[in-house]
């Protein structure tokens, strides 16, 4: 269970990964030792997954974000595992989820320009059995992005 300091400490973090443990103890209000502690803990429990750098797509070259549907022509064991372990090693899809309602996944996908869908959509998506249909939309801008979880 998460407490308020817990969760201070959470939020101070998700804006600023690589604080110190003096300055995050500071404006959280414990003293250093009792806040690396609870650090510890976090990152022992898994509330803490881990730390990275957000790195920009577009200056990275990866400028196109494309919001893919995914329909499996059958919904059995087989074929969702055969689908989601291909998804896994495919480096285009920067995230994927599991849907209710029409589709049954969805997936982000990054790449260079229409091209380099057009390659993926070819020599990936398109080449496994299991997918029945494929619905494709290109974001044009985006307006909000939030890496951190909200407050609570």
């Amino acid at each position: 269970m998460l407490d308020t300091i817990d969760r201070r400490m959470l939020t101070l973090l998700q804006e600023d990964g690589r604080i110190t443990n003096q300055d995050l103890s500071e404006k959280i209000g414990l003293s250093p030792t009792p806040c690396l502690r609870r650090l510890k803990r976090l990152e022992e429990t898994g509330v803490i997954r881990g730390y990275s750098a957000i790195v920009d797509p577009k200056a990275y070259g990866l400028p196109f974000s494309v919001f893919v549907s995914v329909r499996l022509s059958q919904q059995n064991t087989e074929q969702i595992a055969e689908f989601e372990k291909a998804v896994e090693n495919w480096p285009e899809v920067a995230e994927c989820y599991l849907m209710t309602g029409s589709q049954d996944y969805l997936l982000r996908v990054l790449t260079d320009g229409i091209e380099g869908y057009e390659r993926f959509l070819k020599q990936k998506m398109t080449r496994l059995k299991c997918v029945q249909s494929v619905e494709s939309n290109f974001a044009l801008a985006t307006i909000k992005k939030r890496v951190g979880l909200p407050p609570l």
